[in-house]
C-alpha cells in the first residue's frame, strides 16, 4: 500500500504521512472531547473541528 504524504513547506520535516495526520487528528479530537467533559454524540464534529485546528497549525509554518 502507497503512503500519502503532505508537504508542509518551511518546517524541519517536510512531508507527513496521511497515517501521522490521523495521529494529531485522532489526539486532538480526543483533547475535545475531554473538554467538553466526555458527552458523547458529538464524535463527528470533534473530528471535524480537530482536523480544522491541526491543518490550520500546519498550513501556518
Amino acid at each position: 500500500m502507497a503512503r500519502t504524504t503532505f508537504k508542509l513547506g518551511r518546517s524541519s520535516n517536510p512531508t507527513m504521512t496521511k497515517e501521522d495526520m490521523n495521529k494529531l487528528i485522532e489526539k486532538k479530537a480526543y483533547e475535545l472531547y475531554e473538554k467538553r467533559g466526555r458527552k458523547s454524540g458529538y464524535s463527528m464534529n470533534d473530528w471535524l473541528e480537530a482536523e480544522r485546528i491541526i491543518k490550520g497549525k500546519l498550513s501556518s509554518r
